[in-house]
């Protein structure tokens, strides 16, 4: 079992907000390096997805790694670069391969999403807490 607490933000329209935020460590693909990654638990998100600038740190090219695609979501279309091969993550000791993309813009927290890796565990939200469990 993995424990996260939620991090207090605020909110210029709700003034202060408890986000549910988990580390997530990304292998870059050229050196195997594991790097920390804080995301937003986004049970909405059909897959995870990083803002772009992560794309250099991460070893992946969006131009030879990726394909360009428009999605919609709450907020409107986005271009997409949905990367061809998974990526290899960890959550604590657990480990697994997801499908994940880079959005067009450096101006968007992480996401982790649903498909492949927030559907593998027992997600609960309790009392500003995530907690991640194996079912």
């Amino acid at each position: 079992m993995i424990k996260f607490s939620f991090k207090k933000e605020t909110s210029s329209l709700l003034g202060a907000i408890y986000r549910p935020i988990a580390e997530v460590s990304f292998q870059n693909k050229q050196t195997g390096i594991f790097m920390p990654v804080a995301m937003i638990v986004d049970t909405g998100a059909d897959y995870t997805l990083l803002p772009k600038f992560l794309s250099s740190t991460l070893g992946i090219s969006l131009a030879k790694d990726c394909r360009k695609l428009q999605t919609a979501g709450v907020g409107g279309n986005q271009t997409v670069f949905f990367c061809k091969k998974k990526i290899t993550v960890k959550l604590g000791n657990w480990q697994r391969k997801i499908p994940f993309g880079f959005l067009d813009t450096d101006f968007i927290p992480p996401l982790l999403g649903r498909h492949q890796f927030l559907e593998t565990f027992k997600t609960i939200f309790n009392k500003h807490k995530i907690i991640f469990d194996l079912p």
